[in-house]
């Protein structure tokens, strides 16, 4: 016969239980926000992409070195090719550099304000990028830095936009919109900057820059077949 403190054990174990099964299914019902309305990316070109078009989608990261290096080889060859060739660009901000994520949500801001500029966004951030490095921002508060992202992002697009660009930050849609962008990063196996791929095969050697002629290489057997 079991005693009475025996006896309350037994009937709380099969509560404690329960708690422990139903956690995890209400943690993963609010954490769904995905598939998003629209196919994640900035479109370099304007030409329609057809079955003819060779399709090469491009993961950076606005403060990495080796995608700003990897970026003026890839607009020569995407020139070069004309309609032939389209390129999707998608952000993967990589949490090893402190202000990849607030850089990548600058771009995702003038996307939606001005979506001409987007990509002189991109190569104004390329340029100056030394200015929001790890180390350059490290005596600085978060509240400053994305301040100063801010300033930067409106002294590209237009200064007209800045009270936009300051209310982009306080959004929490272009907080998604970024966050949506490292997860499809992520859930293509992509976990360096930069990495590309052609008509959804991914190239060798992921975050390296791939120069003028590695491109041409890829790209002319293509077209020739």
């Amino acid at each position: 016969m079991r005693t009475g403190k025996g006896t309350t054990l037994l009937l709380l174990f099969p509560c404690i239980c329960s708690i422990v099964l139903i956690i995890p299914c209400q943690r993963t019902v609010k954490a769904q926000p995905l598939p998003p309305a629209k196919y994640d990316g900035f479109l370099y070109t304007n030409h329609p992409v057809d079955s003819d078009t060779i399709l090469i989608e491009a993961f950076f990261d606005p403060v990495c070195p080796d995608s700003r290096d990897s970026w003026p080889p890839l607009k020569q060859a995407i020139h070069h090719y004309g309609s032939h060739v389209s390129l999707m660009l998608h952000l993967l901000p990589l949490p090893y550099h402190d202000y990849a994520f607030a850089s990548s949500r600058a771009l995702q801001i003038v996307n939606l304000l001005k979506p001409s500029a987007t990509f002189r966004l991109l190569d104004s951030f390329f340029e100056h990028q030394e200015r929001f490095y790890n180390a350059q921002t490290s005596n600085k508060s978060r509240d400053a830095v994305v301040n100063e992202i801010a300033e930067f992002t409106a002294e590209t697009v237009g200064k007209s936009y800045y009270s936009a660009i300051v209310s982009g930050f306080k959004d929490s849609k272009t907080d998604l919109k970024t966050r949506v962008s490292f997860k499809y990063s992520t859930s293509r196996g992509v976990f360096g900057t930069p990495t590309f791929y052609i008509n959804g095969f991914v190239l060798p050697d992921s975050g390296s820059s791939i120069d003028y002629k590695g491109w041409r290489s890829f790209i002319d057997p293509l077209l020739a077949g």
